[in-house]
């Protein structure tokens, strides 16, 4: 696997590195040593999966706060979608500076999302899946959220996104906070 920063501190895009024969490829999706030698992910404690029938479905910006912090492992694993984090740490040097990226299975692209980062992303074509893994169990107590077009945030989604839930339009606005 190839580790690239992002320009948000301790987020990461991480490519996998097919070894390919007439048969296809095999590549390694996930190790906990890699993993560990750069600094992230010491634990999976779920294995989500979200399948989105529609182009433009948005999904997030979720978070979660103490002592639930989130870490997430994303990947597309079929479609295309962009994936969006922001850092939602007061005391980090990238507070709410965001990064997003196109992934698809293709381009063998995934993202590492540190605790305390909000996470979403916008399916570009339709019948795309998400597949992440989650380093804490879901508390609905400690889930947050950040509006996906909260002008303080300044996103630019690639295209419009127009499914979205009643959670996901009604989070409040940073401003209001």
């Amino acid at each position: 696997m190839i580790f690239e920063p992002t320009p948000l501190e301790d987020a990461w895009v991480i490519t996998q590195k097919p070894i390919g024969d007439d048969r296809g490829y095999f590549a390694r999706a996930f190790c906990q040593k890699e993993f560990e030698e750069h600094g992230i992910l010491s634990r999976v404690a779920q294995a989500n999966t979200s399948f989105s029938k529609d182009a433009g479905t948005l999904r997030g910006m979720h978070y979660q706060i103490e002592p639930a912090l989130e870490t997430k492992f994303i990947r597309c694993a079929r479609g295309t979608i962009y994936d969006v984090i922001v850092d939602m740490r007061p005391g980090s040097p990238t507070y709410l500076r965001h990064f997003g990226t196109e992934l698809t299975p293709d381009n063998m692209k995934m993202v590492f999302v540190p605790g305390g980062f909000a996470h979403g992303f916008l399916t570009l074509e339709p019948d795309s899946q998400a597949y992440y893994l989650v380093g804490e169990f879901y508390a609905p107590e400690c889930e947050r959220g950040v509006r996906y077009n909260d002008p303080a945030l300044g996103i630019e989604w690639p295209i419009e996104p127009v499914v979205v839930s009643d959670k996901d339009r009604s989070w409040p606005l940073l401003s209001v906070r």
